[in-house]
């Protein structure tokens, strides 16, 4: 079973596409609302930040926070948990012929990236969300 597409379940914050467009930059909306993926190592937020919070960019809803943040090496930021379960929708994902859990804002649907479990970090969780720095948007403090 393939993901649903994005938009295609009612969510808290729902714009028709002509609205996302004007609110998103084209690379921000291939991301967030067509479900893309950012090319490895070229985010804003793949370091690691010392302290701060991550939310949607596309709704500003908090999704994780720095304390959940690792350096993973994968050319995302990488995160161990969200910052409650609520925040976030996960969803099975078998395109590109892969079985993957795909995780989304749970406030406006929009595409943030991956979970991925056991593959052996020292975190909590053993849990990598693998997440698009153009996804989210970090406030310090």
């Amino acid at each position: 079973m393939s993901h649903d597409p994005i938009g295609s379940r009612p969510y808290p914050i729902t714009l028709n596409e002509q609205e996302w467009r004007a609110k998103l930059s084209p690379e921000e909306y291939q991301v967030l609302r067509q479900g893309g993926t950012e090319r490895p190592f070229t985010g804003e937020y793949e370091e690691v930040r010392p302290a701060g919070t991550y939310a949607c960019r596309a709704c500003g809803a908090e999704l994780f926070t720095a304390d959940t943040q690792f350096d993973a090496h994968c050319g995302w930021p990488a995160f161990y948990a969200p910052t409650d379960s609520e925040a976030v929708e996960l969803l099975e994902d078998t395109s590109l012929g892969m079985h993957r859990i795909e995780v989304r804002c749970a406030n406006c649907g929009s595409h943030l990236g991956h979970v991925f479990e056991g593959e052996g970090f020292p975190t909590p969780t053993d849990q990598r969300y693998c997440i698009n720095s153009i996804s989210l948007r970090h406030t310090d403090g």
